[in-house]
């Protein structure tokens, strides 16, 4: 229907129209493929734009040689003629016609900018709007959460009651006012997860799924272990390490604990020839707000852990407001309910 209205408009106006979206049409798929990094598709797509707007231009060019030529006068057009005697014809009665209108070039030419107009409103419009309909807030959209649906939960999880997945920690985890309550409102996440893990040193009996949220400054994971240990006794038992960190606190009125630890750092060598293998390390702090199921403290807690490569780390406080913000928004999902 669109082709079908442009073919409509006269040479002069469509073909300008087309150059100019054309343009800006692959100037914008460029930029978010080198730019943004949405990959060599949109490349592809945008080049063929400006291509095409390329080929109009050219039709454009020639159109105006064309018109501008004049071709030269022959000889037999200079030679004077004779005039030849004139024989009246004889009279007919003259038949009216019905005068054609000429098409109204003013008229074309604004029904061309106004259908214009209303196709970049309902692009801008549409990417505006965020994924769930609701007015814009201007965060940007998460990251997709990458699941392993495909694979069979261990007996772990279909042995304990209530438990959750990877995957419904994950879309707990991975909201837009995240980047907002690291303190880091204009990132946006660039890689988001969920696994259906089991803890460690258990022989696979205890359910442990876990979530990661990634962004430029910060990474983000939360993680239910599902086993008889309290906070309480978790705490106790920080009592005999490195303790100075830790600090015992409530939650949604729940037992909380507040510690800090340094994570792992594994190098593996590919065949690649950049790296080599090696022992473990120690890699950055990370601060890890630990928080009861219940309020009653009976077994069980979520582990909401948040560090950096550059080993900064956002305030207590910002730990709370997610773990506020995300716990009360865990919810099984339909596999888990089969």
């Amino acid at each position: 229907m669109l082709g079908f209205l442009v073919r409509l408009l006269p040479f002069w106006i469509r073909e300008p129209l087309i150059i100019l979206v054309g343009t800006v049409f692959g100037v914008r798929i460029l930029f978010m493929a080198l730019v943004d990094g949405e990959g060599w598709v949109p490349a592809v797509i945008g080049a063929v734009f400006l291509l095409g707007a390329a080929l109009r231009v050219r039709v454009v060019v020639h159109a105006l040689r064309a018109r501008h030529r004049r071709a030269p006068a022959t000889e037999a057009e200079l030679e004077p003629v004779t005039p030849e005697p004139v024989i009246p014809a004889p009279v007919t009665p003259a038949v009216r016609r019905p005068v054609e209108k000429k098409p109204n070039a003013f008229a074309q030419a604004s029904f061309a900018i106004g259908l214009f107009a209303v196709i970049g409103g309902a692009l801008w419009i549409e990417g505006k709007l965020p994924e769930d309909g609701t007015a814009a807030t201007g965060a940007s959209r998460p990251a997709a959460c990458r699941l392993d649906e495909d694979e069979e939960l261990p007996s772990a999880y279909r042995s304990t009651p209530g438990v959750v997945t990877g995957a419904d920690l994950c879309r707990a985890l991975n909201r837009t006012e995240l980047p907002e309550l690291l303190g880091t409102p204009a990132e946006r996440s660039v890689y988001a997860s969920g696994t259906d893990n089991t803890a460690p040193l258990t022989d696979r009996k205890v359910a442990q799924p876990e979530a990661r949220v990634e962004f430029e400054t910060y990474t983000v994971e939360l993680s239910a272990t599902y086993n008889k240990l309290t906070v309480a006794q978790y705490a106790k038992l920080t009592t005999y390490g490195d303790g100075r960190d830790a600090r015992k606190l409530t939650v949604l009125g729940r037992p909380a604990l507040l510690t800090s630890d340094h994570m792992m750092k594994i190098q593996f060598d590919l065949g690649s020839g950049e790296g080599a293998s090696g022992p473990v390390e120690q890699g950055p702090l990370a601060r890890t707000l630990t928080v009861a199921f219940d309020g009653k403290d009976r077994g069980g807690s979520y582990d909401l852990t948040v560090w950096s490569e550059s080993g900064l780390l956002p305030d207590d406080s910002a730990l709370v407001d997610i773990a506020e913000a995300v716990l009360p928004r865990i919810t099984r999902g339909a596999r888990d309910q089969d």
